[in-house]
């Protein structure tokens, strides 16, 4: 089995779980390969950093599983890296709410054996597909595994921003922005903005206005296979489209079109995971805390 290991270069509270990690990985026949960056991390900030491993440089690579040591933002990363390659990944948490990331660094034994006798599930979590209807306009990464967000650029003025759906005209948001989130993202800048809350395998993208001009501007849950065309009027020069927390910045006037991806992520969860229970502890939903 060849495995491949990304990480966060800010982990110095976790280096004892994550030579443990190494350590059982070692026991098992595993071809181990590391993120080349992280990999450099490790040598200086452990004694016993494996070795004898495969480096990875670039995306010429292949995997049968992907682990990602981090937070949210670490998966988010790692998923882009593994995007067409069609690897499932794991996260392992070492950040703070670590929504994505559902193991813990206290159960890393745990998920190397249950990886290594097959005891896990597959999710297959929905992406969003950017694209501008300028070819001029170019996205270094067109593909967003939480949210799509149209933001004004100039905070002193609102943005008009014109939505069709599938075609049909359907109304012009005003405000601060919009955010197009996927099921896996409803829980991170939509729930923020009082967007709803989706189970991260159901079939929808969700619109969700950011501090709207009008409190008849609701969110809304559509079928993940809807075409979102979307045109943004201010009175600034440039506005900008941030995929998963990465700003584009386009001109007044562009237009651009969200759809679904033509592949999704494969995130690995152990047979005991629970989206309620993930709900409830990640989100202390329902705790009084009184």
């Amino acid at each position: 089995m060849r495995i491949s290991v990304f990480g966060s270069t800010h982990q110095e509270k976790y280096l004892d779980g994550i030579s443990l990690l190494f350590k059982t990985l070692g026991k098992h026949n595993v071809t181990l390969q590391i993120q080349e960056k992280f990999y450099n991390y490790l040598q200086r900030a452990i004694p016993d950093a494996p070795q004898n491993i495969e480096i990875i440089k670039d995306d010429n690579f292949s995997a049968d599983i992907a682990i990602s040591l981090g937070g949210d933002g670490t998966f988010l990363r790692t998923a882009k890296r593994i995007s067409h390659k069609d690897i499932p990944i794991v996260g392992i948490n070492t950040g703070h709410l670590g929504y994505l990331t559902d193991a813990k660094m206290s159960e890393v034994e745990t998920v190397v054996n249950d990886i290594m006798n097959n005891r896990y599930k597959i999710e297959c979590r929905t992406l969003l597909e950017v694209v501008p209807d300028d070819k001029d306009i170019k996205f270094a990464e067109p593909f967003a595994l939480n949210e799509v967000a149209i933001l004004r650029q100039d905070t002193s003025s609102m943005i008009s921003i014109e939505t069709c759906v599938n075609g049909t005209y359907f109304t012009t948001y005003m405000g601060d922005g919009l955010i197009l989130s996927t099921p896996t993202g409803s829980t991170a800048y939509n729930l923020s903005v009082g967007g709803p809350i989706l189970d991260p395998t159901s079939q929808n993208i969700v619109i969700s206005p950011i501090s709207p001009h009008s409190l008849t501007m609701r969110p809304l849950v559509l079928r993940d296979d809807a075409v979102i065309s979307i045109k943004a009027q201010s009175r600034s020069e440039m506005f900008n489209v941030s995929i998963d927390g990465n700003s584009n910045p386009c001109p007044i006037g562009a237009s651009v079109t969200v759809r679904k991806a033509p592949y999704t992520i494969k995130v690995i969860q152990s047979l005991r995971h629970s989206f309620v229970d993930t709900l409830r502890g990640k989100l202390m939903w329902g705790t009084d805390v009184r």
